[in-house]
């Protein structure tokens, strides 16, 4: 029988760093050059098969990039286990911005064990400008990201990939968060260390 897990991951980052465009060609395959800016939060779901006994619903939650200078986002990074933050390549500020988002969110939500929630960083819009690996590899060490990548939702370009890193490392935790299997019934996520193997992710830049 297969279990499924429910997860609930963020996708933060200033306005206009193209959240929601990675959201929707992840989740719909779809990319347009004219979303309107989110207000406040808005929500998608992607259904993974992680593995043959597997299946992982992502609830992604698309947090508004004006959003950090208010008072929400306490409830809505609320029993997250797991955050994508986005920052857009041609816009030094928004890179700048990166770590205001972290911080909020290590302040404002832990794992059971009181660790961070695993955080991947996405530069976004890399159809538009070179690589940035060497500043990003040192930057990411210092300041707690599992990993990062870069991205174009554009081009489609390592969003999926990004996913299934953060989603490995959700896994990863040496404590399972707790996970909704169906309305009404809570339980935890038990893995083999065979299921681990595969998953070893905390070094997933690839880019």
């Amino acid at each position: 029988m297969q279990q499924e897990l429910l997860f609930k991951v963020l996708v933060i980052g200033d306005l206009g760093v193209g959240k929601t465009s990675i959201i929707k060609r992840y989740v719909h395959q779809i990319f347009s050059q004219h979303y309107r800016a989110t207000i406040g939060v808005d929500f998608a779901l992607k259904v993974l098969q992680w593995d043959n006994d597997t299946v992982i619903r992502l609830q992604l939650w698309d947090i508004a990039g004006q959003e950090r200078y208010g008072n929400m986002t306490r409830v809505y990074y609320r029993e997250a286990v797991g955050a994508l933050v986005v920052f857009d390549v041609t816009r030094a500020s928004t890179f700048d911005a990166v770590l205001k988002w972290k911080d909020d969110l290590d302040s404002k939500v832990t794992l059971n064990h009181g660790r961070p929630v695993p955080a991947v960083l996405l530069a976004n819009k890399s159809d538009q400008l070179a690589s940035q690996q060497p500043k990003l590899d040192s930057f990411c060490r210092d300041n707690g990201f599992v990993g990062w990548f870069e991205t174009s939702a554009k081009e489609n370009a390592n969003i999926e990939e990004a996913a299934r890193c953060l989603v490995g490392n959700i896994l990863n935790n040496e404590e399972s968060p707790v996970v909704e299997r169906d309305p009404g019934s809570l339980i935890l996520s038990g893995y083999t260390s065979t299921t681990k193997d595969h998953l070893n992710c905390s070094s997933c830049v690839k880019w």
